[in-house]
């Protein structure tokens, strides 16, 4: 790939791309605020079991 597919691969993101509405950020960060929870509590677990079974 070349710098030139590379320019117009970037400006065909840059044409598609948008802002945001509250909406839409309100539920991008619900999600990820979900999948951080998740994974904070997956780890919490897993800590919890190995210092339970390996103290």
């Amino acid at each position: 790939m070349g710098f030139r597919d590379f320019l117009r691969s970037s400006e065909a993101i840059f044409r598609l791309a948008h802002k945001s509405d509250r909406d839409e950020f309100m539920l991008y960060l619900k999600l990820v605020s979900l999948g951080v929870a998740v994974v904070g509590t997956i780890g919490f677990i897993i800590k919890l079991i190995g210092s339970v079974f390996f103290g």
